[in-house]
């Protein structure tokens, strides 16, 4: 039992640290939004209703999300498609991005729109990791997870409380 309990606990505390990130993210997409850069909302995760309970109620759960976590238009026109990911480990693995996920990534990416994958290493360290740079990890570090270290290039900022994902895109 007791082993079990501590993963139900952990299993909370992931949860509850992955929407606080995403809370972060959403307040820096409605800062984009008032100052007219981007237009980004977050993908609704999709229910599946197991059982009617009458009066517009229902038992539901969560179907396996197979859509990245945002989705928006830059100023300039063009879309921008994300991932949100936070570790509390010293590196992050590449098989977070559900396949699903990757390969909708890849059919925005050939598009044209900005995609990436925002990384938060335990809330200290945040990168903005290019879809290419993360699809193509093995080729470029040589192996199938990200250090921090290995990634400085795509680290952001956090101003005035404020993730600033969007610095150094073009918008």
């Amino acid at each position: 039992m007791g082993g079990n309990s501590s993963n139900v606990i952990r299993g909370a505390q992931n949860r509850n640290a992955g929407r606080l990130f995403e809370h972060l993210i959403e307040a820096a997409c409605r800062d984009y939004r008032q100052v007219g850069l981007a237009e980004i909302d977050k993908t609704p995760e999709p229910m599946q209703p197991t059982k009617s309970l009458g009066q517009g109620r229902f038992v539901a759960h969560y179907e396996k999300k197979a859509q990245p976590d945002f989705k928006g238009t830059l100023r300039n026109g063009r879309s921008v498609v994300f991932e949100a990911k936070l570790t509390t480990a010293d590196r992050i693995k590449q098989d977070v991005i559900l396949p699903q996920q990757a390969e909708a990534l890849e059919r925005h990416h050939q598009l044209g729109a900005e995609c990436f994958i925002l990384v938060s290493f335990d809330f200290r360290d945040y990168y903005r990791v290019p879809w290419t740079a993360w699809r193509d990890m093995k080729t470029l570090y040589g192996h199938k997870h990200l250090r921090p270290e290995e990634i400085q290039e795509y680290k952001i900022t956090m101003k005035n409380g404020l993730l600033r994902f969007l610095e150094r895109v073009s918008t």
